[in-house]
């Protein structure tokens, strides 16, 4: 195990719409962390990079006061989960077996599954290989990398190869239609205080595969494979302003793919991070499609 960095507990102190509680469990020496809030259906939240389940808070808010449960973990190198510093640690592999090892620590039946981002590749994989636990999919603005990328993908990859020093308050804001206050911003910033602690985030564009013979792409095919074969509910939601995951193509993969999945709906006025921007339309949406509770 590499050195490992762990943020500051006060830096999450007052976080603004993010009044819950932490919780923990350890997995191979880290310290690993989800917020656990809410009664009823559970719903579980997979963030991407470079954010962390602060993102989830607006969607969390609504699906508690409609009558959710919300579990949402943060990845390792990420939130208030453990980092560590060195960049060679932090493998598709690995995020996967970290995550498996975490929610297994965690009560989890008949879950919604919300993934975006990173979320995609490690919580679409994390459903098929615990479909026992999993009633339903949500989908927005992801893709399982098998070699081919966009445009706007390669811009943001290049982007993070060249900037040593990830600013990544700037890249939530420019991944958004929101104008973020100075306090949210300072709250996506919160869990990485130095370079060090950057290090998971600057790995993650350098493990999208380019081609079909990298890292991690069998495994996503294998993916891809068992939700060409889903027999549960499904949504695919994606944003109308993602130059990463572009609408309407990026998501008519998953409704091409997933046999119970309908029609992709448009969460109008979004941009790649359509948590922050329009999370309560977004369990609008869950809730027109699942019922309400979800069940």
């Amino acid at each position: 195990m590499s050195d490992v960095f762990r943020t500051p507990d006060e830096r999450f102190e007052n976080l603004p719409g993010f009044p819950f509680e932490p919780n923990y469990v350890e997995v191979e020496g880290l310290r690993l962390h989800h917020i656990d809030e809410g009664e009823g259906p559970t719903v579980l939240c997979f963030h991407g990079e470079p954010d962390w389940c602060y993102l989830y808070r607006r969607m969390a808010a609504s699906l508690i006061e409609s009558g959710h449960r919300v579990v949402a973990p943060d990845l390792v190198g990420f939130g208030r989960s453990d980092k560590p510093t060195d960049r060679e640690w932090y493998t598709y592999e690995r995020h996967c077996a970290s995550m498996s090892a975490h929610l297994d620590q965690v009560d989890l039946e008949d879950v919604t599954v919300v993934v975006q981002d990173w979320g995609g590749p490690i919580g679409l994989r994390w459903a098929v290989e615990h479909a026992d636990q999993v009633g339903r999919l949500v989908i927005m603005n992801t893709g399982l990398f098998t070699g081919r990328v966009s445009k706007g993908f390669m811009a943001w990859r290049e982007f993070a190869e060249r900037t040593p020093d990830l600013p990544i308050g700037m890249i939530m804001q420019g991944a958004t239609t929101t104008d973020l206050a100075p306090e949210i911003v300072a709250a996506y910033e919160a869990p990485f205080p130095t370079l060090e602690s950057k290090a998971g985030a600057q790995q993650f564009p350098l493990l999208v595969p380019l081609t079909a013979d990298q890292p991690g792409v069998k495994e996503m095919m294998a993916v891809q494979d068992e939700l060409s074969r889903w027999e549960k509910p499904a949504l695919v939601a994606f944003s109308d302003s993602d130059p990463v995951f572009p609408y309407p193509t990026a998501g008519e993969v998953f409704t091409a793919m997933i046999p119970t999945a309908g029609e992709q709906v448009r969460i109008e006025g979004a941009a790649h991070f359509l948590q922050e921007d329009r999370g309560p339309e977004i369990v609008e949406a869950m809730l027109a499609e699942f019922g309400a509770p979800i069940a």
